[in-house]
């Protein structure tokens, strides 16, 4: 599905410049529930950015389903069916979350009742959100909820999620991976992939991409590279990382 050929990206800093991602060739297969974790500012999410064209790389390739994908725009990349959820999901004054998800299914005559049912997905009770608007009223996780509902809605091949836990409290992640772990039971001709080091998270994967300063260090099935995260950063336990709230 998705092949990653010796990409690099480059950012410029006071001391010059910077490798950010230096030289990573990836490939990722269909029908996978895909975590990428690492030690912060490993370039995690910047390779979800580039997968997702919000950033070009410096250097290399990128192939979705054998196409050359390299120099296509975000909204070519959402045509061919690759979504992407960011760390914290843009609200929209104005907009109801009827109009989001009928935007994301593109089907302007999405019917209310289809619309509910991916609310109901992500554990949501339609009736008291389908009219609501997608702005500050709504807390982290309720944002959080509606983004994957949207994203349920458009049915992609690829469906990125950069730290989905960001800014939610114990509550609404303890909820999130219940969707995450529906999502993994039906998974069919397509794929998800998930940045994060949240230990919960990383039980669900089929896979697991340990990257840091820029590279891949171990790649394999969950029961080979979870055993070597578990007490480290790269595998983070729920209760130490929401201790204090957040």
């Amino acid at each position: 599905m998705l092949t990653l050929e010796h990409i690099s990206f480059d950012v410029q800093d006071e001391s010059g410049e910077k490798g950010i991602i230096k030289d990573l060739s990836l490939t990722l297969d269909d029908n996978k529930f895909i975590v990428i974790t690492g030690p912060n500012g490993g370039g995690k999410s910047t390779l979800a950015r580039l997968i997702a064209g919000v950033a070009k790389p410096t250097a290399g390739k990128i192939y979705f389903d054998g196409k050359d994908i390299t120099e296509a725009s975000i909204t070519e990349r959402a045509n061919l069916g690759i979504s992407f959820a960011f760390q914290q999901p843009v609200r929209f004054k104005g907009v109801q979350v009827l109009d989001l998800l009928r935007l994301a299914a593109g089907k302007k005559n999405l019917s209310v009742a289809e619309a509910c049912s991916y609310l109901s997905e992500v554990g949501l009770c339609a009736k008291d959100y389908i009219n609501r608007e997608v702005n500050a009223s709504l807390s982290g996780g309720e944002l959080k909820r509606i983004e994957i509902a949207t994203v349920l809605a458009r049915g992609t091949k690829l469906s990125i999620f950069d730290e989905p836990e960001a800014g939610i409290d114990l509550w609404s992640f303890q909820n999130l991976i219940q969707v995450f772990e529906k999502m993994r039971s039906a998974i069919h001709d397509s794929s998800i992939l998930i940045i994060s080091h949240q230990e919960r998270i990383l039980d669900i994967a089929d896979e697991i991409v340990v990257i840091a300063d820029g590279a891949i260090r171990e790649q394999g099935p969950k029961e080979k590279i979870l055993p070597g995260l578990l007490g480290t950063a790269s595998a983070v336990d729920v209760c130490r990382s929401f201790e204090g709230g957040n």
